[in-house]
Protein backbone atom coordinates (compact mmCIF):
# COMPACT_ATOMS: atom_id res chain seq x y z
CA UNK A 1 0.00 0.00 0.00
CA UNK A 2 3.31 2.68 0.88
CA UNK A 3 4.19 1.71 -2.71
CA UNK A 4 0.88 1.93 -4.54
CA UNK A 5 0.93 5.90 -3.47
CA UNK A 6 4.42 7.20 -5.07
CA UNK A 7 3.95 4.98 -7.80
CA UNK A 8 0.31 6.45 -8.71
CA UNK A 9 2.05 9.82 -8.20
CA UNK A 10 4.95 9.44 -10.69
CA UNK A 11 1.79 7.98 -13.26
CA UNK A 12 -0.03 10.57 -12.75
CA UNK A 13 2.69 12.97 -13.38
CA UNK A 14 3.87 11.18 -16.51
CA UNK A 15 0.15 11.63 -17.40
CA UNK A 16 0.70 15.46 -17.49
CA UNK A 17 3.93 15.62 -18.95
CA UNK A 18 2.66 13.35 -22.14
CA UNK A 19 -0.37 15.62 -22.25
CA UNK A 20 1.30 19.16 -21.91
CA UNK A 21 3.98 17.59 -24.88
CA UNK A 22 1.12 16.65 -26.98
CA UNK A 23 -0.54 19.68 -26.82
CA UNK A 24 2.61 21.90 -27.23
CA UNK A 25 3.65 19.81 -30.46
CA UNK A 26 3.00 20.59 -33.89
CA UNK A 27 -0.19 20.05 -35.65
CA UNK A 28 0.02 17.89 -38.32
CA UNK A 29 0.06 19.78 -42.20
CA UNK A 30 -3.25 18.56 -44.26
CA UNK A 31 -2.42 17.23 -47.59
CA UNK A 32 -2.21 19.12 -50.44
CA UNK A 33 -5.32 17.99 -51.44
CA UNK A 34 -7.54 19.28 -54.63
CA UNK A 35 -10.96 18.10 -54.92
CA UNK A 36 -13.28 17.73 -57.97
CA UNK A 37 -16.99 18.96 -56.49
CA UNK A 38 -19.97 17.60 -58.45
CA UNK A 39 -20.08 20.59 -60.85
CA UNK A 40 -16.20 19.92 -62.00
CA UNK A 41 -15.06 22.76 -60.29
CA UNK A 42 -11.58 22.51 -58.70
CA UNK A 43 -10.86 23.52 -54.84
CA UNK A 44 -7.48 22.92 -53.65
CA UNK A 45 -6.42 23.27 -49.75
CA UNK A 46 -4.10 25.07 -50.54
CA UNK A 47 -6.44 28.21 -51.72
CA UNK A 48 -8.41 27.49 -48.96
CA UNK A 49 -5.52 29.24 -46.47
CA UNK A 50 -6.73 31.85 -44.10
CA UNK A 51 -9.82 29.81 -43.48
CA UNK A 52 -10.89 27.00 -40.70
CA UNK A 53 -11.95 24.27 -43.52
CA UNK A 54 -13.77 20.85 -42.37
CA UNK A 55 -13.27 18.01 -44.24
CA UNK A 56 -16.10 15.46 -43.92
CA UNK A 57 -15.91 11.65 -45.38
CA UNK A 58 -19.17 10.48 -45.62
CA UNK A 59 -21.53 8.09 -47.93
CA UNK A 60 -25.03 7.70 -48.47
CA UNK A 61 -25.27 4.84 -47.25
CA UNK A 62 -23.66 5.65 -43.72
CA UNK A 63 -26.54 6.19 -41.17
CA UNK A 64 -24.27 8.74 -39.01
CA UNK A 65 -23.51 10.79 -41.84
CA UNK A 66 -26.81 11.01 -43.23
CA UNK A 67 -27.96 11.66 -39.73
CA UNK A 68 -25.33 14.52 -38.99
CA UNK A 69 -25.81 16.09 -42.53
CA UNK A 70 -28.69 18.77 -41.25
CA UNK A 71 -26.27 20.13 -38.55
CA UNK A 72 -23.13 19.68 -40.74
CA UNK A 73 -25.55 22.40 -43.10
CA UNK A 74 -26.53 24.53 -39.68
CA UNK A 75 -23.20 25.23 -38.94
CA UNK A 76 -22.11 25.71 -42.26
CA UNK A 77 -24.75 28.64 -42.73
CA UNK A 78 -23.73 30.55 -39.08
CA UNK A 79 -19.75 30.68 -39.87
CA UNK A 80 -19.53 30.47 -43.60
CA UNK A 81 -19.42 34.60 -43.61
CA UNK A 82 -16.66 34.02 -40.79
CA UNK A 83 -14.16 32.07 -42.86
CA UNK A 84 -15.58 28.40 -42.31
CA UNK A 85 -15.24 26.29 -45.60
CA UNK A 86 -16.78 22.78 -45.60
CA UNK A 87 -15.42 20.22 -48.01
CA UNK A 88 -18.10 17.03 -47.87
CA UNK A 89 -16.15 14.18 -50.11
CA UNK A 90 -17.70 11.15 -50.84
CA UNK A 91 -16.30 7.83 -50.76
CA UNK A 92 -15.18 6.35 -53.25
CA UNK A 93 -17.72 3.28 -53.45
CA UNK A 94 -20.63 5.92 -53.45
CA UNK A 95 -22.42 5.62 -56.35
CA UNK A 96 -21.84 9.56 -57.58
CA UNK A 97 -25.63 9.52 -59.13
CA UNK A 98 -26.76 8.92 -55.06
CA UNK A 99 -24.03 11.43 -53.67
CA UNK A 100 -25.75 14.04 -56.38
CA UNK A 101 -29.38 12.73 -55.36
CA UNK A 102 -28.25 13.38 -52.31
CA UNK A 103 -26.76 16.87 -52.51
CA UNK A 104 -29.40 18.38 -54.31
CA UNK A 105 -32.22 16.99 -52.50
CA UNK A 106 -30.87 17.70 -49.22
CA UNK A 107 -29.82 21.53 -50.72
CA UNK A 108 -26.15 21.08 -49.20
CA UNK A 109 -24.84 24.55 -49.28
CA UNK A 110 -21.12 23.68 -49.04
CA UNK A 111 -19.09 22.15 -52.00
CA UNK A 112 -19.56 17.97 -52.60
CA UNK A 113 -16.59 16.19 -53.83
CA UNK A 114 -16.18 12.59 -55.25
CA UNK A 115 -13.04 10.54 -53.95
CA UNK A 116 -13.48 8.44 -57.46
CA UNK A 117 -10.54 6.26 -56.74
CA UNK A 118 -9.70 6.71 -52.91
CA UNK A 119 -6.80 8.97 -53.42
CA UNK A 120 -7.95 11.64 -50.87
CA UNK A 121 -9.23 9.09 -48.74
CA UNK A 122 -5.61 7.79 -48.61
CA UNK A 123 -4.03 11.24 -48.59
CA UNK A 124 -5.72 11.81 -45.05
CA UNK A 125 -4.86 8.43 -43.48
CA UNK A 126 -6.19 6.17 -45.56
CA UNK A 127 -10.13 7.14 -44.42
CA UNK A 128 -11.92 3.81 -44.39
CA UNK A 129 -14.50 4.23 -41.70
CA UNK A 130 -17.37 7.36 -42.10
CA UNK A 131 -17.89 9.62 -40.92
CA UNK A 132 -14.45 11.09 -40.61
CA UNK A 133 -13.89 14.67 -40.02
CA UNK A 134 -10.68 16.86 -40.66
CA UNK A 135 -10.69 20.30 -39.14
CA UNK A 136 -8.13 22.07 -40.68
CA UNK A 137 -6.84 25.51 -38.97
CA UNK A 138 -5.76 28.83 -41.18
CA UNK A 139 -2.63 27.76 -41.74
CA UNK A 140 -3.40 24.65 -43.19
CA UNK A 141 -2.36 22.05 -40.03
CA UNK A 142 -4.98 19.46 -38.95
CA UNK A 143 -6.69 20.70 -35.48
CA UNK A 144 -8.76 18.06 -34.74
CA UNK A 145 -9.71 14.52 -36.71
CA UNK A 146 -12.86 13.30 -35.56
CA UNK A 147 -14.15 9.78 -36.37
CA UNK A 148 -18.13 9.43 -35.50
CA UNK A 149 -20.59 12.09 -35.52
CA UNK A 150 -19.53 15.35 -35.38
CA UNK A 151 -19.97 16.63 -31.70
CA UNK A 152 -21.71 20.49 -32.94
CA UNK A 153 -21.48 22.05 -29.34
CA UNK A 154 -17.56 21.16 -29.36
CA UNK A 155 -17.26 22.51 -33.26
CA UNK A 156 -18.76 25.64 -32.65
CA UNK A 157 -16.38 26.04 -29.31
CA UNK A 158 -13.35 25.79 -31.89
CA UNK A 159 -14.97 27.58 -34.31
CA UNK A 160 -15.76 30.77 -32.37
CA UNK A 161 -12.70 30.47 -31.41
CA UNK A 162 -10.17 29.86 -34.56
CA UNK A 163 -12.75 32.54 -36.51
CA UNK A 164 -12.31 35.00 -33.44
Amino acid sequence: MKLAKPLLAVVAVLAVAGALFFALMDKPKAPEATFTTLQGKAIALKDLRGKVVLVNFWATSCPGCVKEMPGLVDTYKQYKGRGFEVVAVAMSYDPPNYVANFAKTRQLPFPVALDVNGEHARAFGNVQLTPTSFIIGKDGRILEQKLGDLDFAKLKTLLDKELS
